[in-house]
């Protein structure tokens, strides 16, 4: 059975943001989240909306102007793509993990998004850095650092995950080749 976000009532703590309710490989509590951005991301296809989940899966992420939600819904629809983060060496554990989430939302709904210098990456950046995140060689996040390690080591949901973040650049290139083969 498919869960969707959209289905969760909020604060409901037996829920998770899961793509199967029967598989614990699918369980988003404790990830990054990642979603594309039309139409940044069919052009620059390592730029996309980020997002984070709590201990119950539940993402929150820095969606415009003095926004932030957190009942499990991104801002541009299901992640894609979600990098599991080890929380078993964090000094509180998951409840440091969701405290540093709510600060950072609370922190974020008082904040003019920036879509180049304060924005999603950067709400996922000042809750790892509020809960003293250390994970794949990173003490100190930003915006930049996430978007790379996503990119390179975040895990696909599904296929068609996959194919929503480089089919349209494979077709940009290949029109490009094309035009340009022809020229």
């Amino acid at each position: 059975r498919q869960l969707q976000a959209d289905h969760f009532a909020p604060g409901d703590p037996t829920q998770r943001l899961t793509m199967s309710s029967t598989s614990n490989d699918n369980n988003l509590s404790f990830t990054i989240l990642w979603s594309p951005l039309p139409p940044i991301t069919w052009i620059l296809p390592f730029i996309g909306h980020m997002g984070i989940a709590d201990s119950r899966g539940v993402a929150s992420d820095f969606q415009g102007p003095y926004t932030v939600g957190d009942r499990g819904r991104m801002a541009f629809g299901k992640p894609t793509r979600a990098l599991k983060m080890d929380v078993g060496s964090l000094d509180g554990g998951a409840t440091k993990w969701d405290e540093a989430i709510e600060e950072s939302n609370r922190e974020y709904r008082g904040r003019m998004h920036n879509i180049c210098c304060d924005n999603c990456h950067s709400h996922v950046a000042r809750a790892l850095n509020t809960m003293g995140m250390k994970a794949y060689g990173i003490r100190r996040w930003d915006m930049v650092k996430l978007c790379f390690l996503v990119f390179f080591r975040a895990r696909f949901l599904s296929v068609s995950g996959f194919l929503k973040q480089f089919t349209p650049v494979a077709i940009f290139v290949l029109i490009l080749s094309l035009a340009s083969a022809l020229a």
